[in-house]
């Protein structure tokens, strides 16, 4: 498999920028829902806090798989679940539990993981 290639930069999936990324959006949605209230805890915070970790998890995943196919397949899984918080956080400022600059941010977050994402996947699709 060409991952060789890759490897010989990265070492790991905690070496891609992208994951590195995800991570922080996870952690910054987190913070973001420690204000919720308690009637959200089963609602809002728990969609936040489970869609939000699943993006960096699924590139993790995708990452240990032995064909590049299947780690183009979690790669996209990572996008919908990218998808998923960007709808919960569109949400979350609608109905006000999250303020309009703080939604803001996260969805720029958001953006700017989706673009590396996207560069990754076509990345690793121009070397098949």
């Amino acid at each position: 498999m060409e991952k060789e290639a890759v490897r010989s930069t990265v070492n790991s999936y905690k070496d891609l920028h992208v994951w590195k990324a995800a991570i922080e959006l996870a952690v910054d949605c987190y913070s973001a829902t420690k204000t919720f209230p308690t009637s959200e805890t089963y609602g809002m915070t728990s969609q936040l806090r489970r869609s939000s970790p699943s993006i960096a998890a699924n590139i993790a995943e995708g990452y240990g798989r032995e064909h590049r196919g299947s780690y183009l397949q979690f790669l996209r899984i990572a996008q919908g679940s990218l998808k998923e918080v960007e709808t919960h956080l569109i949400l979350c400022g609608r109905v006000g539990l999250m303020v309009d600059t703080v939604v803001t941010r996260l969805l720029v977050q958001a953006d700017d993981l989706g673009r590396m994402l996207r560069a990754l996947i076509r990345s690793l699709q121009q070397r098949a």
